[in-house]
């Protein structure tokens, strides 16, 4: 490639900006033309939702870049209102229409890249005197629900189709304007990703909010008289969100014979180069290699784009003479995530349980419920937080951390270790920052580290709360070794309670068998069960202890409010 070449970018916004920008910091004679289907080319949005419940009060703040300053600072041709609609590789060149005139141009490249981005799955159709039904996922949306959302007098009624993270935004930012909110979820729970014990925290936090949760059902039409669901109810709205997801927005590239790979993304290497060696892809069009599985999969995270925009920048540039040294291929993805519901923070990385259960992925799980900095400094909140690692190498293979204050920087101490490659005994050893008001003496981290060198050095031995049932079944008795008084708040049925202070001079009093010990959060029965075992008793801990059984349980009925 030549010094001063074309390159054409099919897409603005994260991955197609990056590549961009970063493309003539690094070569000021290349001609860079950006087409963009949109109106707006650099836009912030995550920030969407947050817009709409007026928490960001200026549209304006939104828009991060015009065609005009992108013109000025970094002389891009920058084309808004237009789309690539064929590519023909063979002449190196794309068929660019301008959606204002229908009129056709044939542009010819050097590089081409493509950043097309998600598109969502077909929406419900609009109906004559049907409430307004939008997505979330461009200022166009935007600009139609704030519209609709003025036009109300009085307490408006919205129905928000999915519960996944948009969805969940929206429902948070429509309450904000003091609109009555249903959600309706497909599946069990929202937010598919956690767990159920994990998702429960979810449920209660939406029920406190007054959020008319629907699971277990989906819309089967939208009309006049309101939103129709398969279970024969029917809600009144006077404005519907569909959030049900997105996938990628590869036609194009499929039609160019660009090859696709098994999750129906663009196929990529590590240089985010695609089966054609002139054209790159980049952003939710995109797929990406799973850090656990090395397989491909689906991640549609802006953090992600930005950086493998980048990435497409520097190689076109290596490739020009202008860097020195080959650039490193793309990081494997964790998916790592974080969403905010009403105050709570959920967080994710890696791989669920029920991922990995139905992958036949050997695991060990690991619950704790500690709080966010040092229980003593006023203003401490509790943390959900789980592990899963493998049993074999130790490696964590993913973990979810939900809480009201700490669960971002958790999750991302968690993240850089999988990346790292730590194994989960190692963040036993990490040392992280300490003050009260900040942490503990043995932050979360730490904690999860203790328990997972506890596994690995076979110190301890638990089941987990979904596994009760079967163990009790098989005879196992279930010892609840909290005080007498958090016994009389409630308990597992059919357990007995004997404290973990009492347990050496009642020692008597235990049923034969197989003992499953269980205390609130984990710790005091992990102490009860090396008690146990050193008196010659076959016992192991309820991982997460009460806490984590009351919330799985909760969840394995259908999840309705009337």
């Amino acid at each position: 490639m030549s010094k001063s070449m074309r390159v054409i970018i099919v897409g603005g916004v994260a991955g197609g900006m990056s590549a961009a920008t970063r493309l003539r910091r690094l070569d000021e004679n290349a001609e860079i033309i950006v087409i963009e289907r949109g109106d707006y080319v650099s836009f912030a949005n995550c920030g969407l939702p947050y817009y709409v419940g007026g928490v960001i009060p200026e549209r304006e703040s939104l828009l991060l870049q015009t065609p005009q300053s992108l013109r000025a600072r970094f002389a891009l041709d920058v084309r808004v209102g237009h789309e690539v609609t064929a590519i023909d590789r063979e002449a190196q060149t794309v068929t660019v229409r301008d959606l204002r005139t229908g009129i056709d141009t044939v542009e010819h490249y050097d590089a081409l890249i493509l950043a097309t981005g998600a598109s969502s799955r077909e929406i419900y159709p609009q109906v004559d005197g049907a409430a307004p039904v939008a997505t979330l996922r461009t200022i166009d949306d935007v600009d139609r629900i704030t519209a609709a959302l003025d036009g109300l007098t009085g307490t408006g009624r919205a129905v928000v189709v999915g519960g996944g993270f948009i969805g969940l935004e929206a429902v948070e930012n429509l309450a904000h304007r003091g609109l009555a909110v249903t959600l309706v979820q497909h599946g069990a729970h929202p937010l598919s990703p956690l767990d159920p014990e994990m998702a429960s925290v979810v449920v209660d936090t939406l029920r406190s909010e007054d959020v008319d949760l629907r699971t277990r059902t989906t819309v089967t039409a939208i009309d006049a008289d309101g939103v129709h669901l398969d279970d024969g109810t029917t809600l009144a709205a006077d404005l519907v969100i569909d959030a049900r997801g997105v996938q990628p927005a590869a036609s194009v590239a499929a039609a160019s014979g660009l090859r696709l790979g098994p999750t129906g993304g663009i196929a990529v290497d590590g240089h985010q180069r695609t089966s054609d060696p002139r054209i790159f892809a980049v952003g939710d069009a995109v797929e990406k290699i799973d850090q656990v599985s090395e397989e491909p999969t689906l991640v549609t995270m802006a953090g992600l784009a930005n950086r493998h925009g980048r990435t497409i920048a520097d190689v076109i540039a290596w490739e020009s003479g202008l860097l020195d040294e080959r650039p490193q291929d793309a990081t494997p993805a964790t998916g790592t995530a974080i969403v905010g519901v009403f105050g709570l923070a959920v967080a994710m990385t890696g791989w669920s349980e029920k991922r990995l259960r139905d992958a036949g992925w050997p695991h060990r799980v690991i619950h704790a419920h500690p709080v966010d900095h040092a229980a003593y400094y006023p203003g401490a909140e509790r943390l959900t937080m789980k592990l899963l690692v493998d049993p074999d190498t130790d490696l964590i293979l993913g973990a979810q951390v939900i809480g009201r204050a700490g669960a971002d920087k958790r999750i991302d101490v968690i993240a850089t270790a999988m990346q790292a490659g730590l194994t989960a005994s190692q963040l036993a050893r990490l040392e992280l920052a300490y003050a009260p008001q900040y942490g503990s003496a043995k932050d979360p981290i730490n904690m999860l580290g203790y328990i997972a060198d506890n596994h690995a050095s076979g110190t301890t031995d638990s089941i987990q709360w979904h596994e009760l049932d079967a163990a009790r079944d098989a005879g196992a008795s279930v010892i609840d070794v909290r005080s007498a008084s958090e016994y009389e708040r409630g308990g597992i049925p059919g357990s007995l309670n004997i404290s973990v202070d009492d347990l050496r001079s009642r020692i008597a009093e235990l049923p034969e068998g197989e003992l499953i010990v269980h205390c609130q959060v984990g710790q005091r029965g992990h102490t009860a069960v090396r008690i146990l075992r050193q008196l010659g008793r076959d016992a192991r801990n309820l991982d997460g202890g009460y806490l984590t059984w009351r919330a799985g349980t909760a969840m394995r009925e259908p999840v309705l409010t009337p």
